[in-house]
C-alpha cells in the first residue's frame, strides 16, 4: 500500500487544479486517470476538440464564402487541426504535472474504504493508495435516453460525434442545450443540413431572449431547422441508409446521422463510492458544501460530479478552492458573478441577470443595446450580425447583466464581468476611451444608450413637474 497526502481521481480541469495546488504546497500528490492520456473528456472528447473543430469550420466556411472554394466532404482535413491542438494541450498538461512532481497513475479507481483506493491498471495488476485527502473529479458522460439505441456509427453521442469519417449530408440533433447547439451550428456551417429537435420552445432557453433568439435566427437563415415543443418517441438506424426519428405526434424525420445531446450525467459508476460514506443525491450527483467538501470531511468532490454549472472554468476554481480548504488556506467566498461562453455560431456570452429576471427583480431596468453592424470593427471583421446588451438598474447606474452575440463574445464578456465585480457604473463606460476600431466600443455605445434614456426620462419628469406647478 502506498501513502500520499492528496489523491485525485480524474485528470480533467478540476482534478488538475486540485493536484497542482497540493503540489505547490509541497505535498505528495497522486493523480489517477482511467483513460490512457491525461486531461479527461475536456481535452480529448469535449471542450478542446469541439472548439478546435469550430475554428476549423469557421475557416473553411469563410474560405468557401470569400473564395468560392469547395467545402470538405471528409472530416479528416478538419480534424488535422483538432488533433494538433489536442496533442499540444496534452503535452502542456503533462509537462505541468511533471514540473510540479505530481505522480500520475493510469487505471480505474475504486474505493476500498473512506481513505483507501484501489487502482486497476489497463494491462492488469493493481495498486492501493491510502490518502489523507481524496478528491473525486471524475467528470461526466453523455446521457443515453432509454428509448434510443446509440451505436456510435449512425446514432452518436457527444463523445463519439467526432469519430465520423465524413461529413453527413444531413444530421438530426436531439437537444437544445449548449452541446447540442454548438454542434448543430458547426455542422450547419460546413454545409450539412441540420435539424435541431428539442422539447422546449427555444434552444438555450436559460439565456437572455435576445441571445437565444439571435441564435435561432442565424441558424435558420443559414438553412438549419429548429423544431421545438416535441418529444421523441423513438429513434433508430434503419440498417440501410438513414436514421429515423419518430415524434410523439407521429411525425417522422430522417437523416444520415443522429446526434443525441440531451445532457450529461456524473461519471461515478465503478467507483464503489458507497463504501466511502460519501452521500450521493437522487440525481446521482455527489453532495458537497460551499468548500466542495462531501459528507466525509477528508473527501472532496469537484467538477461535473457535483452538478451545475458544469463549466470547465468553474471546475478549475472548484478544484483549486477544495485543495485550499484541505490545506487550511484562508480564502474568500467563491464569486457568484460567473461568465458563460457558448461556442455556437454565432458565439454567445453572458454574465449576470437576463432581461426577464431583471424585470422581475427591478421595477423598470434600463436596457442599452449596441449592434456590431454600427461598430467599425464589426464591419471590418465581418461580425456585423453581433450585438451587445447592458442591463442596468432603474437609475441607469449599476450594471446587473451583460449579454453578447457575435464572434469574440466569450472574450468581450470579461470586461462586463470585471465591471460588475468592481461596481463600475454605466457612466464609466461612457467616459472610458476605447481603442478604435474595436468591438469593445460596443460597451460605450450601449452605455450611451442607457444614459440617453435616463436623460430623456429626467427631462420628461421635469416638464411634468413644471406643468403641475
Amino acid at each position: 500500500m502506498q501513502k500520499c497526502d492528496f489523491l485525485i481521481i480524474g485528470s480533467g480541469p478540476a482534478g488538475q487544479k486540485a493536484a497542482i495546488q497540493g503540489a505547490k504546497a509541497g505535498l505528495d500528490v497522486v493523480l489517477i486517470e482511467s483513460e490512457r492520456k491525461i486531461g479527461g473528456m475536456c481535452v480529448h472528447k469535449g471542450t478542446i476538440p469541439s472548439k478546435a473543430l469550430r475554428e476549423s469550420a469557421r475557416k473553411f466556411s469563410s474560405a468557401h464564402r470569400i473564395l468560392n472554394s469547395e467545402m470538405p466532404t471528409e472530416l479528416a482535413p478538419l480534424m488535422q487541426n483538432v488533433e494538433l491542438v489536442v496533442d499540444a494541450h496534452d503535452k502542456y498538461i503533462s509537462a505541468q504535472l511533471d514540473r510540479n512532481q505530481i505522480k500520475t497513475v493510469i487505471g480505474k479507481a475504486r474505493f476500498l474504504t473512506s481513505s483507501e483506493v484501489e487502482v486497476n491498471s489497463p494491462g492488469g495488476g493493481s495498486k492501493t493508495f491510502k490518502a489523507d485527502n481524496i478528491f473525486i473529479a471524475t467528470g461526466s458522460i453523455p446521457r443515453h435516453p432509454p428509448n434510443i439505441e446509440i451505436d456510435h456509427e449512425y446514432v452518436l453521442d457527444s463523445d463519439s460525434i467526432l469519430s465520423m469519417s465524413y461529413l453527413p449530408n444531413s444530421l438530426i440533433v436531439l437537444g437544445g442545450g449548449v452541446i447540442a447547439c454548438e454542434y448543430a451550428s458547426v455542422f450547419q456551417s460546413l454545409g450539412t443540413q441540420v435539424t435541431l429537435l428539442d422539447r422546449f420552445d427555444v434552444p438555450l432557453g436559460f439565456l437572455d431572449e435576445d441571445l437565444s433568439g439571435r441564435f435561432v435566427s442565424d441558424f435558420e437563415s443559414k438553412g438549419g431547422t429548429f423544431i421545438g415543443r416535441k418529444n421523441i418517441k423513438r429513434a433508430a438506424f434503419d440498417h440501410v441508409s438513414e436514421v429515423c426519428v419518430e415524434l410523439d405526434d407521429g411525425t417522422k424525420i430522417t437523416a444520415e446521422k443522429l446526434l443525441v445531446a440531451q445532457g450529461r450525467i456524473s461519471s461515478i459508476a465503478g467507483l464503489n463510492i458507497g463504501v466511502s460514506g460519501v452521500v450521493v443525491t437522487d440525481l446521482k450527483l455527489i453532495s458537497v458544501d460551499e468548500n466542495c467538501q462531501t459528507s466525509v470531511p477528508h473527501i472532496y468532490a469537484v467538477g461535473d460530479v457535483i452538478g451545475p454549472p458544469s463549466l470547465a472554468s468553474t471546475s478549475m476554481e472548484q478544484g483549486r478552492r477544495a485543495a485550499c480548504h484541505a490545506l487550511s488556506y484562508p480564502k474568500n467566498k467563491m464569486n457568484t458573478i460567473i461568465p458563460m461562453g457558448i461556442y455556437t455560431i454565432p458565439e454567445l456570452a453572458a454574465v449576470g441577470m437576463t432581461e426577464a429576471v431583471a424585470r422581475e427583480e427591478y421595477d423598470d431596468p434600463v436596457i442599452g443595446n449596441s449592434e456590431f453592424k454600427e461598430i467599425a470593427r464589426g464591419l471590418i471583421a465581418g461580425t456585423d450580425d453581433g450585438m451587445l446588451k447592458i442591463i442596468a438598474d432603474p437609475q441607469g447606474e449599476k450594471i446587473i447583466g451583460v449579454h453578447i452575440a457575435g464572434e469574440g463574445a466569450a472574450e468581450l464578456i470579461h470586461l462586463g464581468q470585471t465591471a460588475m465585480l468592481n461596481g463600475t457604473t454605466v457612466q464609466s463606460f461612457v467616459e472610458q476611451i476605447f481603442n478604435f476600431p474595436t468591438l469593445a466600443e460596443a460597451y460605450r455605445v450601449a452605455a450611451l444608450s442607457i444614459g440617453g434614456q435616463i436623460s430623456q426620462q429626467a427631462n420628461l419628469d421635469s416638464k411634468m413637474a413644471r406643468k403641475a406647478s
